[in-house]
């Protein structure tokens, strides 16, 4: 293996999108992989793809996701890059990602999971229950707005896109009174303050694979494969397995207001999901726990009963 290792001169090629955070991302999976085996940063090289999700024009108009594409909008120009041969893997947020990778992509590597909480950020309030009704809210997560207006239909949520920076300076332009981040993209760009306020998981049940970093590579890429087992987390594994299971059960695109959440407790596994529609009217909510080896069948298992629960036409306003 040694002999195979990336150096200066060939170095491994790591693809990511460019925002600040998705570039803390790549550093921090180049820095574990360069202290894993050894060597400099050097051999590494980051290469910045710009995807569809990443268009300038659209996030300034807030257009929502639903109406660009899903997922895809934040993976498919890297994937492509990656089955090319240009980059050797891919740095993706887990909960951009879609269930199901393209054919000959692997997803099989995750780095130890940040904070999985959400953050309420505001200058000028401490919580959701200190807004007044008919508060300015800015999100571009459907379950967040879903789960805002399930617990409070007197706000005003708005459309709210863009990166970290982004949004934090759509605040400061008095766009809206408060958003939400989540709290791994705060952490790992040092960003902390008065104004932003970790959100238990009991108050808004984070997206599925919040605060998780993948690695994707090609399947039949055996020398990137050996090298990524060296830093993957197995029980970031272990809980992605059981959410991911739950979200490909239920749906798992953009257009979905899901949320859940896995936690483990040594052999033992707890699940908690949650399903909305995206007006915040209807909610449906479950938890299942069991022996972590059990996780993606949990996860499958609370899907097809919230969907129960929910009814047939549940997801009939999609067709719309």
């Amino acid at each position: 293996m040694h002999s195979d290792l990336p150096s200066p001169a060939q170095p491994l090629r790591i693809g990511t999108r460019g925002s600040p955070l998705a570039l803390a991302q790549a550093h921090e999976t180049r820095d574990r992989l360069a202290t894993a085996f050894g060597l400099p940063p050097t051999a590494f090289a980051i290469v910045v793809i710009k995807t569809t999700g990443d268009d300038r024009a659209m996030i300034a108009a807030d257009r929502p996701l639903k109406e660009i594409g899903n997922k895809g909008l934040f993976t498919k120009e890297i994937e492509e890059a990656l089955l090319s041969g240009s980059i050797d893997i891919a740095v993706h947020s887990m909960k951009d990602m879609p269930v199901l990778q393209p054919d000959g992509l692997m997803l099989d590597c995750y780095l130890p999971r940040e904070d999985v909480r959400d953050a309420f950020i505001s200058p000028g309030f401490g919580g959701i229950a200190d807004l007044p009704a008919g508060t300015v809210v800015g999100t571009s997560s459907l379950r967040r707005r879903a789960q805002l207006l399930h617990r409070r239909p007197d706000l005003q949520v708005v459309e709210f896109r863009g990166n970290l920076q982004t949004r934090l300076k759509k605040l400061e332009d008095g766009v809206a009174a408060c958003s939400f981040l989540a709290m791994a993209g705060l952490n790992r760009m040092g960003l902390s303050g008065p104004h932003m306020t970790a959100i238990p998981p009991e108050e808004m049940l984070p997206a599925v694979a919040q605060g998780a970093i993948g690695i994707e590579r090609r399947e039949a890429d055996a020398r990137v494969a050996e090298m990524l087992t060296a830093i993957h987390d197995a029980p970031t594994d272990r809980r992605l397995a059981a959410e991911r299971a739950f979200l490909a059960t239920l749906d798992g695109s953009c257009e979905t207001p899901i949320a859940g959440l896995a936690e483990l407790d040594g052999d033992s596994l707890h699940l908690r999901g949650q399903i909305l529609s995206p007006d915040g009217r209807r909610a449906f909510a479950g938890d299942r726990r069991g022996s972590v080896g059990d996780g993606a069948a949990m996860g499958r298992d609370l899907a097809r009963t919230l969907l129960a629960e929910a009814g047939p036409d549940f997801f009939a306003w999609k067709a719309g």
